[in-house]
């Protein structure tokens, strides 16, 4: 990422916080009661000793909907933000190689659960009425270090549990297995972040676990996606929510992706990209989770229907996202768009007018920004025979 787009980033970030400042008079207490959704959290601060702990809101019953982002489609920007803000997050620091013992066996049978848990938390201190941003997780409320932590009435869910006890099968396959069972992609990444997946556990940063479980996924579909036909239409879906315009463009090409989000902070517009080819991507992308949060919801798509493309997703950052909520919502962006009705382009320069058309940046800034054009021309192995 360039030093200009990094200045923006910080910009945006900074508008953030004084955007949430409009929530005030957060939870502040040294005990809370509740029903956990159930949720967990493992931070990065400090890696790796990090800070590890259970998300309780006051509120008792079911909340499963306060940590369950595939619920979360159709919902407002500040319905999502309240949600996240209800949540009190409590914390131990504890070493990322600590799997056992009694505090996190706790919190692995708290994210096995199949409701949310009835939880009763003791601080050593109130709360501190801060938020946590980072763009890649959702936001949640004030924290408190544990003083103690009791949980009542876990109901397991039996797969994930199988899972749990099947140590010969490495994390990779572990996450696949339960996507393939049906797990939500939200209750895999708690798992893999709390230590319960693979041959050699630990425990896994959220924000981290979030992409790597992304990652696995759509790395696995697109292997499948490589074994099938190309579509011979330039097929654009588009979809609008939170302030976040995604038009994905499908074209006769065998699997090249590239992600191209755009922002605007102070009047300034921002760029960040990368791209893929049938070998993958070999570095940390310049979007981070957005790239493979993005490519798992197309690849999703070309799995289902047993075709194979190129893809290009173009992504405009809007003013109105005003608050990160993670990258869940690009994901669950590129889901929606994929159910839509596609336009038809005769070309790709046409799908590419068509793609551009509801966004405030013009076609020639996208292409100018990206490495589609490069990626199109590129000659491949099967060009020679």
């Amino acid at each position: 990422m360039s030093a200009n787009s990094q200045d923006i980033r910080k910009a945006i970030l900074a508008k953030w916080h004084e955007n949430l400042s409009k929530y005030g008079n957060l939870f502040s207490s040294d005990s809370i009661s509740g029903s956990s959704p159930p949720s967990v959290f493992v931070g990065s601060y400090n890696y790796p000793k990090v800070f590890v702990g259970p998300m309780v809101p006051p509120i008792h019953g079911d909340t499963s909907l306060l940590d369950n982002p595939e619920r979360w489609t159709g919902k407002s920007l500040e319905d999502i933000v309240n949600f996240r803000l209800n949540l009190i997050r409590g914390i131990q620091k504890v070493s990322i190689h600590q799997t056992e013992g009694r505090y996190i066996e706790n919190l692995q049978e708290i994210t096995m659960s199949s409701k949310p848990t009835e939880s009763d938390l003791e601080f050593t201190k109130n709360t501190t009425p801060n938020v946590f941003l980072d763009g890649e997780s959702a936001p949640f409320g004030p924290i408190g270090e544990l003083k103690s932590a009791k949980f009542y009435n876990t109901s397991t869910t039996k797969s994930i549990e199988k899972i749990f006890y099947d140590k010969d099968l490495n994390a990779s396959d572990a996450v696949l297995h339960l996507y393939n069972s049906g797990i939500n992609i939200s209750k895999i990444q708690k798992c893999f972040s709390i230590g319960m997946l693979g041959q050699k556990r630990k425990l896994v940063p959220t924000k981290w676990s979030i992409t790597a479980t992304d990652d696995i996924i759509s790395k696995s579909l697109t292997k499948e996606i490589l074994n099938y036909s190309l579509i011979d239409t330039y097929k654009v879906f588009t979809y609008e929510h939170l302030g976040n315009l995604f038009s994905v463009i499908l074209f006769p090409h065998r699997w090249i992706y590239e992600m191209i989000e755009a922002w605007y902070s102070n009047g300034v517009l921002g760029f960040g990209s990368d791209f893929e080819d049938a070998r993958g991507i070999d570095h940390p992308p310049q979007i981070a989770g957005a790239y493979f949060a993005a490519k798992l919801g197309v690849s999703e798509y070309l799995a289902k229907n047993k075709i194979q493309s190129g893809v290009i997703i173009l992504r405009e950052i809007r003013p109105e996202y005003a608050i990160p909520v993670g990258v869940w919502q690009v994901r669950e962006g590129i889901r929606s768009a994929m159910m839509k009705t596609p336009l038809i382009g005769d070309n790709f320069d046409d799908a590419l007018t068509l793609a551009s058309k509801k966004m405030s940046i013009a076609k020639h800034e996208w292409l100018s920004k990206g490495n589609m054009m490069k990626l199109i021309r590129q000659k491949t192995i099967a060009d020679f025979f």
